[in-house]
């Protein structure tokens, strides 16, 4: 118990102490709240940072360090029923709508706050009819009818002698700049899902028409297998392996048609409708063009872009701020006030010299014992700050690894996607000799069957690498900040429109 009372005591010279000082200095209570400093490196990757890819279709996707990311990326896929479906969802997303009421909510709790550096004032008003008893005082007279009429002011205000309240504002100005970069990543991860949703959709079309053109060369197969197998040129098994790939090829259709569904169904809620009363329009792959240059921000400046890193900084600026309101909180309140007022019998005569009071006054609050109470609320203030800067610095290293894995995916998408272009070529000669072989009488239907199996496993794996590799350019441009910044005016707002191309 005696160890405890040290404590206390030692706390309380110690508040005591930063009085002073703070009297002396006129300086705010707690920390000044520094920006953290970028990473100190240069690039991305370990070894040497990509440049290019390889080319793939007369495409190669070059790596542009320290250019400006547009803030309409999503333009650069050439699609117009792309840009529609943003702009749309830009216009009526509940999300976005969400984000910026409550980005309007700290500006206006932030305005609030600044009240506190101006004098209260209020007034009063009264009117009282009553009757007046002697009897109540142990006289004789008779009860007699009265009005009372008052006027006062008064006005108080509290002197800032440690900093308490403007670290308070501080504290908002954070939290409002925790909502701006919130309503940024809300802008962000729309748009890039509505991108990564047309793409996937534009993919489950293209695998759906190229399981069918499968399907149909199989059906001729069926056919032509059956005609034999009663010709008695070959076993009956035949026919029933070539109907059982043909079934199990004709089971992917729905499956591939529910996902294509799904996603329309998701376009219709990014966009702020229900799937009953919007219709996502048809984009195929090959009406999307791949970006080929690649603006990728420096590395010092992806921590000044990223709206999750600026919502991190901005939580760590608040609990800052949390621990100069803790550290007043200790220290002793001064406050001035003030009042007039006047008093009379009818309020043609409010104002009489006989009426009239005022008082002055001057109030000082010291905390004196609170059972430790506002020192151990200081200390979960400082905690509070330690976690948010080590928040601050996982969201760093998680920015940087998904600008890395991006960077990495996209040079490997090629590689993987000339790999595909290769097998899938393979297959289709493939296919076609057995085929031949078949007619001519040198090759069985199981031979068939394995080719076209492959062609088909080549042609599906086509199709979601080329996906994959769009998806993959989505990823980084989110991975870098959407670009923001770059918006006409500076900063893009939920409920605009999206910015005219560059």
């Amino acid at each position: 118990m005696s160890a405890q009372n040290s404590r206390r005591r030692a706390a309380s010279m110690h508040a005591v102490r930063i009085a002073w000082l703070l009297l002396a200095s006129g300086c705010a209570v707690g920390p000044n709240f520094h920006r953290p400093a970028a990473p100190p490196v240069t690039q991305y990757t370990h070894g040497a940072q990509p440049t290019e890819t390889v080319s793939v279709d007369g495409t190669a996707q070059r790596f542009e360090l320290g250019k400006v990311v547009t803030a309409d990326w999503w333009r650069l896929f050439q699609s117009a029923n792309l840009d529609a479906v943003v702009t749309e969802a830009i216009t009526n997303n509940p999300g976005l709508d969400a984000a910026e009421a409550n980005l309007k909510a700290s500006q206006n709790n932030l305005r609030s706050g600044y009240g506190i550096f101006f004098p209260s004032v209020d007034t009063n008003v009264g009117a009282t009819r009553e009757r007046y008893s002697g009897a109540a005082l142990g006289q004789q007279t008779s009860g007699s009818i009265f009005n009372v009429f008052t006027l006062s002011t008064s006005v108080s205000y509290a002197l800032d002698v440690f900093g308490g309240q403007r670290r308070l504002v501080e504290e908002l100005h954070a939290q409002m700049d925790v909502a701006r970069a919130n309503n940024q990543a809300a802008f962000l991860a729309l748009t890039g899902n509505i991108v990564n949703t047309i793409i996937a959709r534009a993919a489950y079309h293209a695998e759906v028409e190229a399981t069918r053109q499968l399907i149909d060369l199989q059906k001729d197969q069926v056919r032509l297998a059956e005609i034999q197998s009663q010709a008695g040129t070959i076993p009956y098994s035949t026919v029933l392996a070539l109907r059982s790939q043909l079934a199990s090829n004709e089971a992917t259709i729905p499956q591939l048609q529910q996902k294509s569904t799904q996603s329309a169904h998701l376009l219709a809620a990014l966009t702020g409708h229900v799937p009953a009363q919007w219709k996502a329009p048809d984009v195929k792959l090959t009406e999307l063009a791949l970006p080929g240059d690649l603006p990728i921000s420096l590395p010092s400046d992806l921590v000044r872009q990223r709206p999750d890193i600026l919502a991190a900084e901005a939580t760590a600026h608040a609990a800052s701020a949390n621990i100069g309101v803790a550290t007043a909180a200790m220290l002793p309140s001064v406050t001035l006030s003030g009042g007039a007022g006047a008093a009379t019998n009818s309020t043609s005569m409010l104002f009489p010299a006989n009426g009239k009071a005022w008082n002055l006054g001057a109030d000082v609050t010291a905390p004196l014992f609170q059972g430790g109470t506002l020192w151990f609320k200081r200390q979960a203030a400082v905690d509070d700050y330690q976690q948010a800067m080590a928040l601050y610095r996982q969201t760093v290293l998680t920015a940087f690894e998904q600008v890395a894995d991006a960077l990495r995916a996209l040079d490997h998408d090629a590689q993987a996607l000339v790999a595909q272009h290769e097998a899938l070529a393979d297959a289709d000669q493939a296919l076609h000799l057995i085929q031949a072989n078949y007619q001519a009488g040198l090759a069985t239907y199981l031979d068939v069957l394995v080719a076209d199996a492959q062609y088909h496993q080549a042609r599906i794996a086509d199709i979601q690498a080329i996906a994959v590799r769009y998806q993959d350019t989505v990823a980084l441009f989110a991975a870098l900040g959407g670009g923001w910044w770059n918006a006409v005016g500076g900063e893009i707002s939920a409920g605009a429109a999206a910015p005219a191309a560059h």
